[in-house]
């Protein structure tokens, strides 16, 4: 297929999309080829960003059992998904809170990011992104950018210098916590509230983040913690990859009450992509237009300004026809399907979370 045959049918395909109109359906049903060949457009485009995964400690451990998943995540297969740049989070998981435990993780933390980031520097084609300024130069120049997480305030235990440290390593956001309470906040999943939201000292965690312009992940927080930090926080704030508790009653899974708070902070609310966030069906059953059910009821509530996607790959995401992040394309495919304009993908990949980033660091 010829270059102006390529891109006449892009322009084509979104002459009867971009509205998200049914009558352009009813006119001509657009064809496979012609929504793919919109997808590549809009991928080589635009600047497109996953908010979460937990490939870095399989990349560092490749014979270590973490998470549910792995092999989801790689830079060839990032390069074969059109995705540009994805947040790298060093999950850490929950332990006791003593002094000696605390310095422990604390020390494992560190060094997991730092083998992480020597490795991504070594990597060819590929760069640290800690501002959005970083993202945009690297997709400008054609590098994979990396941006550096925390998943689980545990390390930081009751050492609020901690937070800069971290910070001065590269970190751009930070999980409050993870599936049990912390010395910041009470977590979702835990039995439990022990602080019944935030405690005085993750009140104190939350203003250092923001007087450092680290996002705030409140993925994985309780509902009363999340109102406790959308309440105290100067900046927006971020669910790096929640999904929506009136499709499928989860725990993990944002209220309907708890998507709008975070987008009148002028916050985002990334999509994530595993089975048993998206539907009570069997494995095999879930599918892409399971994860666009989810970004549908978030734009419909929140609007796209707030919407993006995180997917967990190599901590549970993934489903069928997006298996893994060389398959990033198809939720593309899936939303121009729906009737999602050229703006509103650009604004779903990269450009909501370039903003988020551009007002926590100003």
């Amino acid at each position: 297929m010829t270059n102006l045959f390529r891109t006449a049918s892009f322009i084509a395909v979104f002459a009867m999309l971009a509205s998200g109109t049914s009558s352009y359906a009813q006119k001509r049903t657009v064809t496979e080829e012609e929504l793919a060949i919109a997808a590549d457009k809009i991928h080589s485009k635009y600047l497109t960003i996953d908010t979460h995964n937990d490939a870095a400690l399989h990349i560092n451990n490749p014979n270590g059992k973490y998470g549910v998943t792995k092999g989801q995540v790689s830079f060839p297969m990032m390069r074969e998904g059109g995705l540009d740049a994805a947040f790298f989070a060093i999950f850490v998981n929950q332990g006791p809170r003593d002094s000696e435990s605390l310095q422990k993780v604390r020390e494992w933390t560190e060094n997991e990011l730092k083998k992480f980031l020597k490795y991504a520097s070594e990597q060819e084609g590929v760069r640290i992104a800690t501002t959005p300024a970083a993202l945009e130069k690297n997709k400008k120049e054609g590098y994979i950018s990396v941006v550096p997480a925390i998943e689980n305030g545990y390390p930081i235990g009751k050492d609020l210098s901690l937070i800069k440290y971290f910070h001065d390593l590269g970190v751009v956001a930070i999980t409050l916590c993870h599936n049990k309470n912390n010395n910041i906040c009470d977590a979702s999943m835990d039995t439990a509230p022990e602080h019944n939201g935030l405690s005085p000292f993750g009140e104190k965690v939350v203003k250092e983040m923001n007087r450092l312009g680290i996002a705030i992940d409140l993925s994985h927080a309780s509902t009363a913690t999340l109102f406790d930090v959308v309440k105290l926080s100067k900046q927006p704030v971020i669910a790096t990859h929640s999904g929506v508790w009136s499709i499928k009653n989860h725990n993990r899974n944002l209220k309907d009450e708890e998507i709008k708070a975070i987008a009148e902070n002028g916050g985002l609310i990334q999509v994530a992509t595993g089975r048993f966030f998206l539907s009570d069906r069997p494995k095999e059953e879930v599918t892409v237009k399971d994860i666009a059910d989810h970004v549908d009821y978030v734009v419909k509530l929140a609007g796209i300004d707030h919407t993006g996607l995180g997917t967990d790959f190599d901590g549970g995401g993934g489903v069928v026809g997006l298996e893994n992040v060389s398959k990033m394309k198809n939720l593309t495919i899936e939303l121009l399907r729906r009737g999602y304009s050229e703006e509103d993908l650009a604004k779903f990949w990269g450009k909501n979370l370039v903003n988020f980033l551009k007002k926590i660091q100003m």
